[in-house]
Parts: structure tokens; C-alpha cells; sequence
């Protein structure tokens, strides 16, 4: 991935008007790659859920996101524009980005049912962990977050789908679109309100 992959935006001149666009995530298979060159027991998924849920419930951003969303005060800080540092600048901007280009690291349309089912079933379980740790036990939740932040629960504890026809196509990809819009919800209610309520304070 070249410099501009690793920038935390790209700017494009379309229209004569000066366009933002969200960096685009690095490969499932570089995440997978770095998870498990540093043996940290998830997949790429689960990792950029737990990522998500961490900046969602208002975890701070920095090098050593890693240690804190395994737990670990040992782990060392993400080295700077590897796969996992190009995940986490990704992932805050598009969370950042007004125009919702928020996207969520799961396997193309190209893997199975199971396979990608199951995978954004490890994200959500990823998300609520992360989320938990960073919101704490009483976030501040707009009644629209705290039905969607029980609706991700429900699929953290579901189990992946072997096979389907396309009628279950459809339904997943609904649930992912659901997820995603989902976590800028709750990023909204726990990141950005009270990022704008202290500016007003």
C-alpha cells in the first residue's frame, strides 16, 4: 500500500469543489496476517470490531490502541504504516467522515455464507467487548443507540450460517448494513456528543 492508502484522507478535486474521501482499510488478508504474526488469538474481523467498538464508546485514539483493547499494558504500540496502523487511522476517519463512507473489514461477496457470516459475527462480538471497555456501564445512549447497541448483542451470540439461498444473501447483507449504520449510531451518541458538548462547555 503506497503513501497515499496511509494518509488519513485523500483530498480530490471533483466539480471544481475540494472533496474529503476516507482512506479505504487495508486487505482482510494483511490484518489476518499481522493478528497472526503477533499471535493475538482473533482474526481480522473481530479485531476491526473491537477497533470500531472502542472508538465508538470513546476510547482514545493512539499507538497503543493494541494494549488496550486485548488488555494488555505489555503489548507494544502499533508501529507506524504497517497493516494495523493503516487500520486504525482508516477506521477513525471514516468513522469521522460526515458523508458515511464507514465500511466494515468482512470477506467479499466472493466467500461463502458461513465464512462471511460468521465473520461479521466476530466483528460484533469484537465491537461489544471493545465498546464496553471504552464506554463504561453507563454510556450516554440515545434511545435509537441503546436498541441498536442490544440488537449488535444478539448477533455477537448468534452462530454462522452454514448455507442459504439468495433470500439469505439479501438478509445478510441488511444485517451488515444495519451494523454499520449501527455503529455510527452509538459512535455519534458516545464519541462525537460529548466531543461537542465540551467544546459548548
Amino acid at each position: 500500500m503506497g503513501s497515499e492508502g496511509r494518509r488519513v484522507a485523500t483530498l480530490r478535486l471533483s466539480e471544481n469543489r475540494l472533496i474529503v474521501v476516507s482512506p479505504s482499510l487495508p486487505s482482510l488478508s494483511a490484518v489476518d496476517d499481522a493478528c497472526r504474526s503477533l499471535k493475538l488469538g482473533i482474526g481480522a474481523s473481530e479485531l476491526h470490531g473491537a477497533l470500531c467498538g472502542w472508538l465508538a464508546g470513546g476510547g482514545a485514539d493512539g499507538a497503543d490502541w493494541l494494549g488496550k483493547l486485548l488488555v494488555d499494558d505489555d503489548q507494544p504500540p502499533v508501529a507506524d504504516g504497517g497493516a494495523l496502523d493503516q487500520l486504525r487511522r482508516a477506521t477513525v476517519a471514516q468513522l469521522e467522515d460526515r458523508s458515511f463512507g464507514f465500511a466494515l473489514l468482512l470477506p467479499d461477496e466472493g466467500g461463502s455464507l458461513a465464512e462471511r457470516s460468521g465473520a461479521l459475527f466476530d466483528w460484533c462480538r469484537g465491537f461489544l467487548g471493545a465498546f464496553g471497555l471504552a464506554a463504561g456501564k453507563d454510556p450516554p445512549l440515545s434511545e435509537e443507540g441503546g436498541e441498536a447497541l442490544a440488537d449488535i448483542a444478539k448477533l455477537a451470540a448468534a452462530a454462522p450460517q452454514e448455507d442459504g439461498d439468495e433470500e439469505d444473501e439479501a438478509a445478510l447483507i441488511e444485517i451488515e448494513e444495519f451494523v454499520r449504520v449501527a455503529t455510527l449510531l452509538l459512535h455519534g451518541d458516545c464519541a462525537l456528543g460529548p466531543r461537542h458538548r465540551n467544546r459548548l462547555n
